[in-house]
């Protein structure tokens, strides 16, 4: 009799930790669906409205300099079809990041002598850079400003340079040349090395070839 009691209890016990752990698991897929999936929904909404209120700015005087978390500049590149157009925001963090591409503070502005470097999610929060991979040399990045479009061709796929967080030495104004004053205009694009999360980065550069004024 006290041998069917306690088998009894230990049915219950694991019946329980099998709703526990049941439970859990249906947590765990909706998050893990959320951040491939519904992070998209509001990012993409997000970027719309950025791309709006980037617009508009254009219609009013220029500030001096952009502030982090604004919208900067308008980025197309071709080989991801004719309607992608993505807005570039102002600073590298988890939420300018969630809004669009991110522009990184230190690096320079389109255009302008030295490097103008970007990054963005291959996964999550509208994977902006889902096919960055895919790019290969001379392919366009076409960005666009409140008074010009700019042209870069790439020196090389994302998918033949990958470095560490700490080499930050993509971002220099001359990548590999710290002591070197900079000349030409470049564009360095930077995303996830893998689909998943990975510290690891997928870098290419880009040269200005072309610089269009808008009337």
């Amino acid at each position: 009799m006290q041998l069917n009691c306690i088998l009894v209890g230990m049915r219950g016990v694991i019946r329980g930790l099998g709703i526990v752990l049941l439970l859990a698991g249906v947590g765990l897929l909706g998050w893990v669906g959320w951040q491939y999936f519904g992070t998209g929904i509001t990012s993409n909404q997000q970027m719309g409205e950025a791309e709006n209120a980037l617009r508009e700015q254009w219609r009013q005087p220029k500030a001096a300099k952009p502030a982090e978390g604004d919208p900067v500049v308008l980025i197309r590149i071709p080989r991801f079809g004719d309607d992608w157009e993505k807005p570039v925001i102002e600073g590298v963090g988890k939420g300018e990041l969630s809004r669009g591409i991110g522009h990184y503070p230190q690096t320079q502005l389109p255009g302008r002598p030295g490097n103008f470097a970007i990054a963005g999610h291959r996964v999550t929060h509208g994977s902006p850079f889902r096919k960055l991979l895919e790019l290969r040399k001379g392919d366009q990045v076409i960005v666009e400003t409140a008074d010009a479009i700019y042209t870069y061709e790439l020196d090389g796929s994302p998918k033949d340079l990958t470095v560490k967080p700490a080499d930050n030495w993509v971002l220099e104004p001359v990548p590999g040349k710290p002591r070197e004053t900079a000349t030409k205009s470049i564009i360095t694009l930077t995303t996830c090395q893998d689909l998943f999360h990975s510290p690891d980065r997928s870098v290419a550069f880009g040269q200005l070839v072309r610089v269009s004024k808008k009337a």
